[in-house]
């Protein structure tokens, strides 16, 4: 019997229509005329424009950071020439940054021919890790040079890869110390700006023991010190990484309370006795066979009716689409074998590994960070 022809749903006619009279420039011009259709226009011309300026975009703030010019202005709004003095560049040069800085709200114009923080300049200030991952970027741009070849896979191993070589490596727990002192302190860094995001969402009252995994130098775990003091704290992550969070706990007398394991998920069992589990911004570094190892591996350190936290941005998040699919898409690309995840991908595996009662945590910034909590199940 020969196939019925496929009819055109309404929706897919109404858009062939629609992509037709965006691609006629007639069209375009009288809409971007007319007064009912020229706010639209107006708004889609410049959102197409700010994509194809994007890369021009980032290095203008990654100038800024690389200049210190937002800590400059922190002291206090300041003239022109008095900032060319201090960036080192010249009154044009100078000019140039300063008036990019501005269109793109890093920094104001005040009276009396001075700058000032921007709003966006006044955030990053606030925000440390922000600022380490804009250093970071350069790889990022690096890799995206040619985005045809990354996508496939043609070229030298990625700077990406290289960086976060642990994602990678065939024996991860056997990562040099002097590398992994590199990428531990950049998520250090970054790792602040969720800790409090997770802990707000839920606050780990009615807990006695926590253990986070791929827990890293600590960062998260001494934000947990602080906002609950009750707890002890356990910590597992490749054998260099957990000796660095180890010292720092020590140093900041936390040597009875917090303990740091070194070891490989894969063949190594993590330390029992925790009645909740963190893994936070761990998934979504590997493929879906190794979340699986490590959410496994994370059941059988735990027992029935425990808790377990997995904190990440995710992708499909309502308002932060983008950071999902074009941002963590890309870079988790270049990375290696990670990938963004939709909370539902990531329920599904929390399934496959013994998890029960699986549940989204509302957080504050979504942008940054989604949780979802859930119970283990009976062996």
């Amino acid at each position: 019997m020969p196939a019925l022809p496929l009819v055109p749903r309404w929706s897919d006619r109404w858009l062939a229509l629609r992509d037709r009279l965006l691609a006629n420039q007639r069209f375009v011009r009288w809409a971007t005329a007319f007064p009912l259709t020229r706010p639209v226009a107006r708004r889609r011309a410049r959102a197409l424009f700010d994509l194809v300026a994007g890369f021009v975009y980032s290095q203008t703030l990654l100038a800024c950071v690389r200049l210190r010019l937002f800590d400059h202005l922190a002291e206090g709004p300041q003239s022109a020439a008095a900032l060319a003095h201090r960036l080192g560049l010249s009154p044009d040069a100078t000019a140039t940054l300063l008036d990019a800085a501005v269109a793109l709200e890093l920094v104001d114009r005040r009276d009396g021919d001075r700058y000032g923080l921007g709003p966006l300049g006044g955030a990053l200030r606030a925000n440390p890790g922000v600022v380490a991952m804009i250093e970071h970027h350069t790889l990022v741009y690096r890799d995206l040079a040619d985005p045809v070849a990354l996508l496939r896979r043609e070229g030298p191993p990625t700077e990406l890869s290289r960086f976060w070589s642990y994602a990678v490596a065939e024996r991860p727990a056997e990562v040099d110390a002097g590398v992994a002192a590199t990428y531990s302190a950049l998520m250090s860094a970054s790792q602040q700006l969720i800790a409090d995001e997770i802990l707000d969402a839920y606050p780990l009252r009615g807990h006695r023991c926590l253990l986070d995994v791929g827990g890293g130098e600590g960062t998260f775990l001494l934000a947990v010190a602080e906002r609950a003091p009750h707890l002890e704290l356990m910590l597992f992550d490749l054998p260099p990484v957990a000796a660095r969070a180890q010292a720092r706990f020590d140093e900041r007398g936390l040597a009875g309370r917090a303990r740091a394991f070194g070891g490989n998920f894969k063949t190594d069992p993590l330390p029992a006795g925790a009645d909740v589990v963190s893994l936070v911004r761990v998934a979504f570094d590997h493929a879906d066979e190794t979340v699986l190892d490590i959410l496994r591996a994370a059941r059988r350190a735990m027992a029935p009716g425990t808790t377990l936290l997995l904190a990440e941005p995710m992708a499909e998040t309502p308002g932060a689409e983008p950071v999902g699919a074009a941002y963590f898409g890309w870079y988790l690309w270049a990375m290696g074998p990670g990938r963004p995840r939709t909370p539902a991908r990531l329920g599904a595996l929390l399934e496959q590994a013994g998890f029960t009662a699986i549940r989204p945590r509302r957080t504050r910034n979504p942008l940054q960070v989604g949780l979802l909590v859930a119970t283990a199940g009976d062996a």
